[in-house]
């Protein structure tokens, strides 16, 4: 990111550089393993946080087709989850640009990604590798409202998750031992009371789509129903919370994934690009204010947020910002504090070749 703040010529010296290791690091893996490379990060950033999205899959297209008919295709991987359809339709878009699909797991790739891996023929994590439960939320604006903390009389949609519900009513029965129809009414108007019927409508309709979206997926390179059957219920209900992550070990021999090895250089490499990314989108830096204000009232600059990426070709997704510190007192409040306003100037995907 580059803010006027800053030192421009330095930045981009050190972003030539990043993108120099990159495009060689994505060269080194491409022979590794007689494949092309697609990258497709969205950043976890505490305060800039994306996720997977449809507006991604135009520019992948754009990457895909300079592959041209590949025999292996690799997606390198990086994502808390987004939106299951969007990552259902990357993985048949990427399918018909290639025999073999495979997807990179150098860390984190959770609900919606870990749905994308699903898909794939093969699936390599390093040791620190991660994927999760695919139970998915809903979000709503007719979902339960909370306050947003500094806005008095402001509230927000909170996501609903699917399997909450279920274990509501299940947590009513098992644990309470409420068995009787009136009193299982009761339990349901009281749920009723807390969560619109059209967002436990759409609870029901979301719990069932994503079963049909793993077997469909998983069906793609799996051939026996009773092996689909145990993967889905262990990836959608079997772990009992969202928050629960896989290992490379029990993926592969508990979950029974097709988790490949590699080569300890392959492996090696596939690390030294993610920390690229990590750089790139200082993905282990939350963000604060008061970081890029240092000495100043207000600045301005833009932040990558999201990277589609291949050899030679780079998309990012940047969110252009301007930041100000505003000195708060009373009567305003009872103690001298600081308060922040930040306005978004523009955010979009763009083509690049300086970084």
């Amino acid at each position: 990111m580059a803010f006027k703040k800053r030192g421009m010529c330095q930045a981009q010296v050190d972003e030539g550089m990043g993108r120099i290791e990159r495009m060689k690091l994505i060269s080194t893996i491409e022979e590794e393993r007689d494949s092309k490379l697609l990258v497709y990060i969205t950043g976890d950033r505490r305060g800039l946080e994306t996720k997977i999205a449809n507006d991604a899959l135009p520019f992948c297209v754009g990457h895909l087709s300079r592959f041209g008919d590949a025999k292996n295709i690799d997606l390198f991987l990086y994502s808390t989850g987004g939106m299951t359809l969007a990552g259902y339709s990357l993985v048949n878009t990427i399918r018909e640009f290639c025999s073999r699909f495979c997807v990179i797991v150098p860390y984190k790739a959770l609900s919606a990604a870990t749905l994308i891996a699903l898909g794939a023929d093969e699936i390599i994590m390093t040791k620190m590798g991660e994927l999760s439960p695919i139970d998915p939320s809903v979000m709503s604006p007719l979902a339960p409202q909370v306050p947003i903390p500094g806005q008095p009389g402001v509230t927000q949609p909170v996501p609903v998750n699917v399997e909450d519900v279920v274990s509501y009513i299940k947590f009513a029965q098992d644990e309470l031992h409420i068995k009787d129809e009136e009193s299982l009414v009761r339990v349901f108007e009281r749920l009723v009371q807390g969560v619109h019927p059209l967002t436990l409508g759409a609870v029901s309709r979301t719990r069932e789509q994503i079963g049909f979206l793993a077997k469909s997926l998983l069906s793609t390179h799996m051939k026996d129903p009773e092996k689909i059957g145990a993967i889905v219920e262990i990836m959608t209900r079997g772990r009992y919370s969202h928050d629960y992550v896989f290992g490379r070990k029990e993926a592969k021999e508990i979950v029974g994934l097709p988790i490949v090895d590699t080569s300890r250089a392959t492996d090696e490499n596939i690390v030294l690009l993610y920390q690229e990314y990590d750089k790139l989108l200082e993905l282990s830096t939350p963000y604060h204010p008061e970081s890029y204000l240092k000495d100043k009232d207000i600045v301005s600059g833009n932040f990558v947020r999201a990277v589609i990426e291949s050899k030679d070709l780079t998309h990012i997704f940047r969110t252009s910002r301007e930041i100000k510190r505003i000195p708060l007192g009373p009567p305003v409040v009872p103690t001298p504090t600081v308060a922040y306003q930040e306005m978004t100037k523009a955010e979009n995907w763009v083509e690049t070749d300086s970084i």
